[in-house]
């Protein structure tokens, strides 16, 4: 397929491996013991944003998307920092012992929930964006390869700063028991914890789909990129396990990277260190925690047990 035709033909007369049209092959799944809807064995972007999706299947196929990614890159985490190789890894556990079983499942918990709200607000935005009122485009072609790996690039400063300011304010006294107080509930975080928020904490955080495809034209497959990015980094913070190396402190990419140590010592502090990919805002602002530098050296200068 052209380039000129878009990359998925989300809307076309799409065929099975047996010759059969979308329409003729679908299956009925049953959501809530009476809603029936039709699942095309089709790939994943028509089953999220084909248009003749209802948003009811949608928002499951998005809450199945997002979950998917979740359960992956934190069960791979989860295996390997306190499975495979916790031993020997365990001079680099930046808070020096195991979070609770009851932690975990208390993190787990709250992340399906918020694989849920994710699902709602995505298959929101998704709709609002078929209807035409947001920037996202469906064709490749509609702008440049440069913008598609652009609007990543974009995605992913937008989001840094739009989760600096959001969880600053959620902060505020006022707002923490609502917003924040479930995710600071780890205070010594696992892989699970990444997803981990209260309801309306989860709304604020799948916020940025909305905003990016309202200010920035992006293609599909650019924001899941970017959210691929989000969930690799977001899981690596709340791993517990420090695993850049002890020069980096040394070096200007300090001045510009966030570390597990930085995140971890937020749950620890519960002030400070409010950025997330990278440590400019928290620079700019003066909220690293004033011991950030100092425990990120301590850290990484542990003998090997």
């Amino acid at each position: 397929m052209t380039c000129s035709q878009g990359p998925w033909p989300l809307d076309s007369g799409l065929k099975t491996s047996t010759g059969q049209t979308v329409e003729n092959a679908t299956i009925d799944l049953i959501v809530s013991g009476f809603l029936p809807f039709k699942i095309s064995p089709v790939n994943v972007f028509d089953l999220l944003f084909g248009s003749q999706r209802s948003f009811l299947a949608r928002s499951f196929f998005t809450t199945i998307e997002v979950g998917l990614r979740y359960f992956l890159f934190a069960g791979v985490a989860w295996v390997l920092a306190y499975g495979l190789f916790r031993r020997r890894w365990l001079h680099r556990k930046i808070i020096a012992r195991f979070p609770l079983s009851g932690d975990v499942l208390r993190e787990i918990g709250y992340s399906l929930l918020t694989l849920v709200i994710f699902g709602l607000v995505g298959a929101a935005t998704i709709t609002a964006a078929r209807l035409g009122w947001t920037q996202m485009y469906w064709k490749l072609s509609d702008h440049s390869r440069a913008w598609f790996f652009g609007s990543v690039a974009c995605t992913i400063l937008l989001h840094d700063a739009y989760f600096y300011w959001t969880h600053r304010l959620m902060h505020h006294r006022r707002l923490f028991p609502l917003f924040h107080r479930v995710h600071h509930l780890s205070t010594n975080p696992s892989p699970w914890a990444a997803y981990s928020f209260a309801p309306a904490e989860a709304v604020v955080e799948a916020g940025i789909f909305p905003l990016a495809v309202m200010v920035l034209p992006i293609h599909p497959a650019a924001f899941g990129l970017a959210m691929l990015w989000q969930i690799v980094f977001n899981v690596a913070g709340h791993t517990g396990f420090e695993f850049h190396p002890r020069w980096l402190m040394n070096t200007p990419l300090r001045l510009i990277l966030n570390t597990p140590t930085n995140h971890v010592m937020h749950h620890e502090k519960m002030r400070g260190n409010y950025g997330l990919y990278f440590n400019i805002w928290d620079r700019l602002m003066g909220t690293n925690h004033p011991d950030y530098e100092s425990r990120f050296r301590e850290v990484t200068s542990r003998p090997v047990s």
